[in-house]
């Protein structure tokens, strides 16, 4: 483990032995004959105030060498990839220090949850997950701490970095139009064409002919006439003979002169005239099919909250849930029974209601207890870490959350972005700013 500045005076004495660059540390005895030389550790860097060792370098060389066998990447120079590594260990020690400084603490309990996360992704027991890691020659302490200090890391982030950033509508809107010139968009759209072409290198009285005779054709079409037959009469495109049908295109086909106008148009609306070096011409949104559709499983739900303190153990707050879920279930009303003993204040003045709830957007253990309830069911008291808590399901409905899905992960996308540029210049400052000292 990288040693901190709670240790300095360690510190400060391995910094004196090793005031020689390259230096063994020898045992000596008593008789100062010389003895077998036995390298203890030495240092590499020097980070502020905090060092990094010869012993500590090599362990992360080793996870990195690692990796990169396992990721089938050709191994760099052992010289390019120890600086490499290094340079890393004294940026990860600077951004540690920066977050001891600002007393950013990651406590057990929070570490806890946080491997227990993980081995639930990986379908494991905590006790199973422990193992595997023993078996792949993993130190689980070590494991631990790795972990705490990642923790560390992205809380400093956040507090340094995310959470100054902001992403706007108008930035979401520029985002998404984008998108849809790109042809990321997973619509398709039916077109419909006329062009009243132009020759090439057109005089001034061909182009205003020509814009005349576009002109008559979107009168004729907005006077209620069939796109299909103005096309074959006055189109001189390749699918006039065809009604100017262009067929279903999805976004990434359709003309770039199109590009911007055609999203942007309802279903059987015609363009105004748009011009471009080959002519005149005018679109027909015959149909639009959207990408597929985002739908999400929403439960209407109200709740008793009930909180532990000097006076009120969990045994009791459990017992006082469990005769007021009696007294709904005898035919009180739930409504009434919140607003006379939930102590969530914000739910209670509504009879404990919640509204329309969306996966993810309760803590997981009031979630669970609140899936497995069908409408009109009553939990039976369940502990969260606001207090203990009974929940009745009103009802469900699936809801179509389709624009609020793809603007929150275009908004998602834009903050990851910014977020990853602002980290960098960041981490560049902190970089400039440290003192830094190599001894390999």
């Amino acid at each position: 483990m990288i040693i901190r500045s709670a240790r300095l005076s360690a510190a400060a004495l391995w910094l004196v032995l090793a005031a020689l660059p390259g230096a063994a540390w020898s045992a000596v005895s008593a008789t100062d004959k010389p003895a077998e030389t036995v390298e203890i550790d030495r240092i590499v860097a020097v980070v502020n105030n905090d060092i990094i060792t010869r012993s500590e370098l090599d362990e992360q060389l080793k996870n990195v060498r690692a990796q990169l066998r396992q990721q089938g990447i050709a191994m760099p120079p052992d010289r390019v990839l120890e600086r490499q590594v290094l340079e890393r260990m004294v940026v990860e020690q600077i951004e540690l220090q920066l977050a001891h400084d600002a007393s950013i603490v990651v406590d057990d309990d929070s570490l806890n949850q946080a491997i227990s996360g993980i081995a639930t992704q990986n379908k494991l027991s905590l006790a199973e997950f422990r193992d595997v890691l023993q078996q792949e020659g993993y130190d689980f302490a070590k494991f631990r701490e790795n972990i705490r200090k990642e923790m560390t890391l992205v809380r400093l982030r956040q507090q340094n970095v995310d959470n100054r950033i902001t992403v706007t509508d108008q930035e979401i809107d520029n985002f998404l139009a984008q998108q849809r010139r790109q042809g990321q968009g997973a619509d398709e759209y039916h077109l419909g064409h006329i062009l009243i072409a132009l020759p090439e290198a057109a005089t001034p009285e061909q182009a205003r002919e020509a814009r005349d005779k576009a002109q008559a054709a979107l009168q004729r079409l907005k006077a209620g006439e069939d796109f299909g037959q103005v096309a074959i009469s006055a189109s001189d495109g390749q699918q006039a003979l065809n009604g100017g049908d262009l067929g279903w295109r999805k976004a990434g086909e359709i003309p770039s002169l199109f590009v911007d106008v055609v999203p942007q148009m309802h279903d059987g609306e015609i363009s105004d005239i748009i011009r471009s070096s080959s002519g005149f011409h005018i679109i027909k949104l015959i149909e639009h099919h959207a990408g597929p559709r985002h739908t999400v499983t929403q439960t209407h739900a109200r709740h008793i909250l009930i909180k532990t303190n000097e006076l009120r153990d969990a045994d009791h707050a459990q017992e006082t849930l469990r005769v007021l879920r009696a007294r709904a279930q005898a035919g009180e009303s739930f409504e009434e029974l919140a607003r006379a003993n939930s102590e969530d204040a914000a739910s209670a003045v509504k009879g404990g209601d919640l509204g329309w709830v969306e996966p993810g957007q309760m803590v997981p253990d009031f979630e669970h207890a609140m899936d497995a309830l069908q409408p009109g069911d009553i939990s039976n008291p369940i502990k969260t870490r606001f207090g203990w808590h009974i929940i009745q399901v009103v009802d469900r409905r699936q809801h179509d959350d389709t624009d609020e899905f793809t603007r929150d992960s275009a908004r998602e996308a834009i903050f990851r972005r910014k977020a990853e540029e602002e980290h960098m210049d960041w981490l560049r400052r902190l970089r400039e700013e440290a003192y830094v000292e190599y001894r390999l």
